[in-house]
C-alpha cells in the first residue's frame, strides 16, 4: 500500500519523533492523515485478532514519552505496548539505557473499555519504574507474565489511582502489522506489531 509505504519512509529517521524536523512532522501528519482515509478496519475495537499482541512505538508526538529521553546520563530505548484483548489489559514498557548495569524501564500497566468501534477508556492501575537487573528484566513478554502473576518488584512498584489517571485513544487506522491511535491529550501513536 502506497500510504502505508509512505507513512514509514516519512518515519524512518526520527527516532520515534525524537529527532523529527517541523518538516518532518508536517510530512508524517499528512502521511497519516492520508492512511487514515484508506483505514481497512472500520471497527478497529471490535477487530480482537488485529488488535491483541505484541506492539512497538516507531512513532509518537507524546511528550510524557519523548521527555523520558531527556533524563540526564540515559536514553531511551525501545517502547512497547503489549494488549491483551481477552481480559482488556495493556501494558506499556519502556526501556531507558544509559551507564553500564543502570539501564532502567519504565513501566505502566492500565485496563481498557471498549466505547465505540473506535475508541477506548484506558484506565491505567500500577506503574512499576527500576533498574532492568533488578527487576529480573530480559525482555517485555517474561515481565509482562511477571506482572499478570502479581509479582512484587525491587522498585518503585506503585498502584495508580485509576479514577484520576485515565484517558481515552481513538484507534484511527489498524491492519495486521500497523495501528495509528490518537490519544485525548492530542497526542499521536504510530505501532507496529511486533
Amino acid at each position: 500500500m502506497i500510504g502505508k509505504t509512505a507513512l514509514l519512509d516519512a518515519i524512518a529517521g526520527t527516532n520515534r519523533g525524537l529527532l523529527a524536523s517541523e518538516k518532518q512532522k508536517q510530512a508524517i501528519l499528512a502521511a497519516i492523515a492520508t492512511l487514515e482515509d484508506l483505514n481497512p478496519t472500520p471497527l478497529p475495537v471490535e477487530a480482537s485478532s488485529l488488535l491483541d499482541g505484541n506492539w512497538r512505538l516507531i512513532y509518537t508526538t507524546s511528550k510524557a514519552l519523548l521527555n523520558l529521553d531527556r533524563l540526564p546520563f540515559f536514553k531511551l530505548g525501545q517502547i512497547y505496548q503489549y494488549i491483551r484483548v481477552e481480559n482488556t489489559s495493556v501494558y506499556n514498557i519502556a526501556e531507558i539505557y544509559g551507564l553500564p548495569y543502570l539501564e532502567g524501564l519504565v513501566s505502566v500497566a492500565a485496563k481498557f473499555e471498549p466505547l465505540s468501534g473506535r475508541r477506548v477508556q484506558v484506565k491505567f492501575n500500577r506503574s512499576i519504574i527500576g533498574w532492568q537487573r533488578l527487576l529480573g528484566y530480559n525482555s517485555p513478554e517474561n515481565f509482562i507474565q511477571e506482572i499478570e502473576a502479581g509479582s512484587k518488584f525491587t522498585a518503585i512498584d506503585t498502584a495508580i489511582n485509576s479514577d484520576r489517571q485515565q484517558g481515552w485513544l481513538d484507534i484511527t487506522y489498524l491492519d495486521k502489522d500497523l495501528r495509528i491511535g490518537r490519544g485525548n491529550e492530542g497526542s499521536l501513536f504510530v505501532l507496529s506489531k511486533v
